[in-house]
């Protein structure tokens, strides 16, 4: 298994946990206040995930430095474009769906977190795809 798709399993992990942590705050805190939670509770989530990856990206560097400091090669480049240029589709569907959904609601506390999910789950989308594609499966 390559550096960049270990790296990927070990994101994908990090932020799929994280994003479910988030939703379960999100729901929780909404629910306790009888309305749409406040965006500051993201700041949790971005704590974590920050952290995260700086702890993901360290152990990975640690077990292999060879590979870590190695460059991409043709392949993992074109396997990285593919990837970000799916999740980005991927991303705009969901912020066009969102501002919809805003137009219909008007509750801008439930367009942040709607459009900070997207992000969530495009970024997750792409690690999934990276893994999938660098594996040859896609």
């Amino acid at each position: 298994m390559s550096f960049r798709e270990k790296s990927a399993w070990g994101m994908a992990a990090l932020l799929a946990a994280a994003g479910l942590y988030y939703l379960w705050i999100l729901v929780a805190a909404s629910q306790a206040m009888g309305a749409t939670a406040p965006a500051a509770i993201a700041i949790l989530f971005t704590l974590l995930v920050v952290v995260g990856s700086i702890a993901v990206q360290v152990v990975l560097a640690i077990s292999s430095p060879k590979e870590a400091s190695a460059p991409a090669d043709e392949r993992e480049r074109l396997v990285t474009f593919r990837a970000g240029h799916w999740s980005g589709l991927l991303f705009v569907t969901w912020t066009v769906l969102a501002l919809g959904f805003f137009l219909v609601r008007g509750d801008g506390n439930m367009l942040f977190h709607l459009i900070l999910g997207g992000l969530i789950v495009s970024q997750t989308a792409e690690y999934a795809l990276e893994i999938m594609l660098l594996r040859g499966r896609a």
